[in-house]
């Protein structure tokens, strides 16, 4: 289902499941123990993510921001995928400005929108460890940003597979090699190892 602000039904059993597999390796690890601030979308998935994983985070209230959202699927929220497909065919090519139904956020403006929340958060919070509980698309739109590559992700970009309840970690230090680069280090990116039990 295209799940945006009113047809996302929250996390499945195994989405839940796949939360709390990584709580509990939160609270093992005690790896993100100096976390000051848990954010999530305001999507019920990435709401109830934050609410599960926060007795691992010290018991951080959750904040909520639309920003941090996926895309914005206007008209299609709560359609499923065949329906979206049958009704509004996608045209041949890549296109960043494109928008299939009226109120759909595009590629590019997502872009936007997630690219001003993370530089918020980063200015917000200078030398904290921050949480945020998002989506795929979202982290996609962090690594296009971040690693500077081409926003309009042209079809011959590999894509960008991101597990659900992965971890993507990002710090913000000059590099000692190389002056000239962002001061941002991509740690990790789709960290999965808590779902191996899972299958």
């Amino acid at each position: 289902m295209v799940g945006g602000h009113s047809g996302c039904q929250g996390l499945s059993t195994l989405g839940r499941r796949q939360v709390a597999a990584l709580r509990d390796r939160l609270a093992a690890t005690q790896e993100l123990a100096s976390t000051t601030a848990l954010y999530s979308s305001v999507m019920p998935r990435a709401v109830e993510t934050a609410t599960i994983l926060a007795p691992a985070l010290g018991d951080l209230e959750v904040r909520s921001e639309c920003d941090f959202c996926e895309g914005h699927p206007g008209d299609a929220d709560g359609l499923t995928w065949d329906e979206l497909a049958e009704r509004y065919p996608s045209p041949d090519g890549w296109d960043p400005d494109h928008s299939p139904v009226a109120g759909w956020e595009t590629w590019r403006e997502m872009g936007q929108r997630v690219q001003r929340a993370l530089e918020s958060l980063v200015e917000r919070h200078p030398g904290e460890t921050i949480v945020v509980a998002c989506h795929g698309g979202v982290v996609v739109q962090a690594m296009l940003h971040w690693l500077a590559l081409d926003e309009v992700a042209n079809e011959r970009r590999a894509w960008m597979d991101c597990e659900n309840s992965s971890l993507t970690e990002w710090r913000f230090a000059r590099n000692p090699y190389q002056k000239h680069t962002l001061p941002v280090q991509l740690v990790r990116f789709n960290d999965h190892a808590h779902l191996g039990a899972l299958g």
